[in-house]
């Protein structure tokens, strides 16, 4: 048992010096700790509301900011691939022969602008409240009110079934290693980002591609969420259009085996 002169003893007089209180201690452990959250919440915030996200840049400003980059970029590399081109053509040694068939390549690769009578398929949303116009379906899923990839892969393929000579969708034309793909509700195209409504352009016999359209199962089945739950589909007739040529890079990119 300790001696100390804290440790009560019996008989002790009512005005000794009082003991040890556990209850002053956690009081300033308290106020430590709160000054300790004031410092860090103001270290942290910088004058800033710590309450809000305003002060960071969001996913889809970041994807935004990404997209418009690309867009400079490609706009940049078409420049200087017109540049490399003209300085090409002053002497190149090549024959006439030669160049006739090397503007065919270019032209089937999609990198030379093509004009042509031309028709616009558009796609969108349904609206967020739709609901089944025909007897007999049930309540629309999110899911049924959305365009998909494979919707606009349909329209995509039709269209070049059709014989299109060229094909735009949105303000990029397609070339073979193009991949339309979305994530969520937007487009991802050769590294750039849309939303809907989306378009696509296809330079051909007008009559032709309609039917192209018209006989695709798949946009067929697309037909029915039209005409069911509302989503959206429009052909027009364009008349003559020019197509520009593509302007982004054409280099492969492929996975690796880790070594």
């Amino acid at each position: 048992m300790s001696n100390s002169a804290d440790s009560p003893q019996a008989g002790s007089s009512p005005d000794r010096k009082r003991g040890f209180r556990p209850v002053r201690v956690l009081t300033v452990a308290v106020f430590a700790l709160a000054g300790l959250i004031f410092f860090t919440s103001f270290n942290t915030a910088k004058g800033t509301n710590i309450r809000t996200d305003t002060s960071l840049l969001k996913l889809s400003d970041l994807i935004q900011e990404r997209s418009r980059k690309n867009g400079e970029l490609d706009e940049s590399n078409g420049s200087l691939r017109h540049d490399v081109e003209s300085f090409a053509e002053r002497d190149d040694g090549s024959s006439k022969a030669q160049d006739e068939k090397l503007a065919g390549l270019e032209n089937s690769a999609g990198t030379q602008k093509v004009k042509g009578k031309a028709i616009t398929v558009t796609l969108n949303d349904a609206p967020p409240d739709a609901t089944a116009k025909l007897p007999g379906y049930p309540d629309p899923q999110p899911d049924y009110l959305v365009i998909h990839q494979q919707d606009l892969q349909a329209v995509v393929n039709a269209l070049w079934q059709g014989g299109a000579k060229g094909i735009k969708v949105m303000d990029q034309r397609l070339i073979s290693t193009s991949a339309v793909r979305c994530v969520g509700n937007t487009l991802i195209l050769q590294g750039r980002v849309y939303s809907p409504p989306y378009k696509i352009t296809a330079i051909g016999d007008p009559d032709k591609l309609n039917k192209a359209l018209s006989a695709s199962p798949a946009i067929q089945n697309y037909m029915v969420y039209v005409n069911v739950y509302g989503l959206g589909w429009k052909v027009t007739e364009d008349g003559t259009v020019t197509l520009p040529g593509y302007s982004g890079t054409v280099d492969l990119h492929y996975a690796k085996p880790v070594e």
